[in-house]
């Protein structure tokens, strides 16, 4: 059983709880880096569990907090759209008090309806819309949002240039659809693009997308000939390749990246220095591959700006070296078989020391609170949860 041990009495055996398992990644209305915080369960004297209830109140309040204020990114509830006006497509809705949007979603249509003039923002989500002909546009020039998600599109019935015709276009979501490849060509208005969920093998160049910021292609088949595809992308920060059948690390990746998500593929290794040309790189997840220690250079993670570090569910026998600054390192279930303070801390002292808050070392069958070295707590003063077995 996983045991977590506070930070202000990490010494103490008693002070060891159970813990729950760490959340599933946050949904789209937290930052990418954020969690719901985690409710405290402890275990008294007969056994029982108990629950921290302020912990818990916390969590609900956030809860209601971001639920009232976020509607999956980009959705408004339905008491908020009002009448619709006039000159809305007849079996869509275009809320009076949002004028420039246009809400189609669950409508079963098969094809993209007539779209005014003016509007900005269309969602078409959830339906059964299997093709787009090139005039579907033909009238919102200044449309800046276009949300696909849940339809069928196949690339072959998406007609001529009709994304590249909208100078303005900003968002663009196709996701769940049954796309082989990316979409293209892209205005260079686009910031952000999400194409997760679909059967794409293939890339085709993003190179000019001198806006692009937010990069969406998990739950795909890509493999390992993606490389040329984020050429040149300056403004790129934030990059979902998770769960894919990548075997290797794509070269010449845009070093402006401050997110950079491979879970969940088949990577063995690293080259040597592969992080360090991302001078801003702050999240790395690098969980459910095959990594094991011949496959990690030495200072592989030793990447100063770095603040969240995954490598659970791997095969490590060694805590790879970080830096000083990491705050977030995930190591569960692998295969590591002691823990050493050097991987933290290169020297200990007054100043010198790790500002680790969360270290999960659960599902490492020998590592536990028991054969934890006595100078782990000096290293990691600052760590508010320590997860052993």
């Amino acid at each position: 059983m996983a045991q977590t041990l506070s930070s202000h009495r990490a010494g103490d055996a008693s002070s060891a709880s159970c813990r729950p398992n760490r959340p599933p990644r946050p949904p789209r209305v937290l930052p990418p880096h954020a969690s719901w915080p985690i409710v405290g369960i402890a275990k008294d004297s007969k056994h029982s569990l108990k629950m921290n209830l302020g912990a818990f109140t916390l969590l609900l309040a956030l809860i209601s907090g971001a639920s009232s204020q976020y509607y999956d990114d980009y959705d408004f509830p339905l008491s908020m759209y009002g009448q619709s006006s006039p000159n809305c497509a007849p079996e869509c809705n275009c809320p009076a008090s949002y004028p420039s949007a246009m809400y189609c979603d669950e409508l079963k249509l098969k094809s993209v309806p007539m779209v005014p003039p003016g509007i900005k923002y269309l969602y078409l989500r959830n339906n059964q819309i299997d093709h787009i002909d090139e005039k579907a546009f033909e009238n919102v020039t200044d449309l800046q949002w276009l949300i696909l998600d849940h339809n069928l599109l196949e690339n072959s019935k998406i007609k001529g240039r009709i994304f590249s015709k909208l100078k303005q276009l900003k968002k663009l979501h196709i996701n769940h659809n049954n796309l082989t490849q990316s979409v293209g060509p892209l205005p260079k208005s686009l910031e952000d693009l999400q194409l997760s969920n679909n059967k794409i093998t293939k890339l085709g160049s993003f190179e000019g997308l001198v806006n692009l910021t937010f990069i969406h292609l998990q739950h795909n088949q890509l493999k390992d000939d993606i490389s040329a595809a984020f050429k040149g992308l300056k403004s790129l920060e934030y990059l979902d390749l998770s769960f894919n059948q990548m075997t290797k690390l794509p070269s010449d990746l845009p070093t402006s990246l401050l997110t950079l998500y491979l879970d969940n593929n088949k990577i063995s290794n690293i080259p040597d220095e592969y992080f360090k040309r991302f001078k801003g790189l702050q999240y790395l997840r690098l969980s459910h591959n095959e990594l094991a220690d011949s496959g990690i250079p030495g200072n592989s993670f030793n990447v100063s700006s770095l603040l969240e570090l995954d490598l659970s569910y791997n095969k490590l026998k060694n805590i790879p070296t970080v830096n000083e600054n990491l705050e977030n390192y995930y190591l569960e279930v692998n295969q590591l078989e002691k823990l050493e303070v050097k991987s933290f801390c290169k020297i200990l002292g007054p100043l010198s020391y790790s500002k680790i808050k969360h270290l999960r070392l659960d599902g490492n069958r020998n590592i536990t609170h028991t054969s934890l070295p006595p100078n782990m707590y000096e290293c990691l003063r600052v760590a508010n949860e320590i997860t052993v077995n």
